[in-house]
């Protein structure tokens, strides 16, 4: 892999983060003491939130407990679920207590870690941020289905990042075989879940299913996801955090905003940032694009257009 090919990928992922930093500071300058937003109750109502032990997705799963929600963490961890028979297992014990799923939120996901390879041997970012989340997701529509209503339709949350924004997708190689960097690969995991967001929103919209999907973007958070970023990145962090990044709290607002929301009732295909409707990159619009990603996701979890079965 040659110097350049490494170098451009961490530039573009540093000078996105910088942007959207900046942007943070003068927002948090400007309301100084910004109101949480209050939902009505969720009692009733179930929700799965994968990586909900930590983080973002921790501050999402207390947040929807409080509210009522039994919420059901999924880890996507080495012990669990990194391999699609594991999910494939997971999705069979939710299924056979025949309960209703009103939320599903993916959550989890892994952040420039060295190359190395899932448990179905696909490269960690694309696999596990992504194609773990589109398999699950497959998995559950059926039941999202019959716990949406019209006027209470089901939800699918997803959560990418800013570096969508400077990601390019490889559609053949997918896996980062030619030329790894840890920050191309998660660029384009998290371009690769807004893609996947739209084409999911396209399917149910033209099938009637009283389901809605919305990708959002939490801004630059104060998690655990830094643990391989180089020292003198974690030096600035250490002393910088408090003031430049969000709090996990924080990371986790507009994610119970797009889940419990009665302003995003209905609403889908939307991506979403301080709880807001925002545009994301120009080819994540890109229909083509989509079905592409969307036949070849099919192809590497092991599922079929028709297996998928949106109305």
């Amino acid at each position: 892999m040659s110097l350049l090919s490494a170098l451009v990928p961490l530039l573009r992922v540093y000078y996105i983060g910088f942007l959207v930093i900046l942007h943070q500071l003068r927002r948090r300058l400007h309301l100084r003491c910004p109101s949480a937003s209050v939902f009505p109750r969720q009692d009733g109502k179930v929700a799965i939130v994968t990586g909900g032990a930590k983080g973002i997705g921790y501050q999402t799963v207390k947040h929807l407990a409080r509210l009522g929600m039994h919420v059901i963490i999924v880890e996507f961890s080495y012990c669990d679920l990194t391999s699609m028979k594991s999910i494939r297992q997971f999705v069979q014990r939710f299924r056979a207590k025949n309960c209703p799923l009103h939320v599903l939120v993916n959550n989890a996901g892994v952040m420039l870690v060295p190359e190395r390879k899932t448990e179905d041997g696909f490269e960690e970012h694309f696999g596990l941020n992504y194609l773990g989340h589109f398999l699950l997701t497959n998995l559950l529509l059926d039941v999202l289905k019959q716990s949406g209503t019209h006027s209470h339709k089901a939800r699918i949350v997803t959560v990418s990042s800013a570096t969508h924004y400077v990601g390019k997708l490889h559609l053949n190689d997918l896996q980062s075989r030619c030329s790894y960097s840890p920050h191309g690969a998660y660029a384009q995991s998290k371009l690769a879940l807004v893609l996947f967001t739209y084409q999911l929103q396209h399917l149910l919209t033209a099938n009637g299913s009283h389901v809605t999907a919305n990708v959002v973007d939490p801004g630059v958070v104060n998690t655990d996801l830094y643990k391989h970023v180089c020292w003198v990145v974690k030096v600035v962090k250490w002393m910088t955090a408090w003031l430049l990044f969000k709090t996990p709290e924080e990371g986790a607002s507009t994610t119970i905003y797009a889940a419990v929301s009665p302003e995003m009732e209905g609403a889908g295909g939307c991506y979403l940032y301080n709880e807001e409707r925002t545009k994301s990159v120009d080819i994540a619009y890109d229909e083509e694009l989509q079905r592409r990603l969307w036949t070849e996701s099919c192809k590497m979890v092991g599922i079929t257009h028709g297996s998928i079965r949106v109305p």
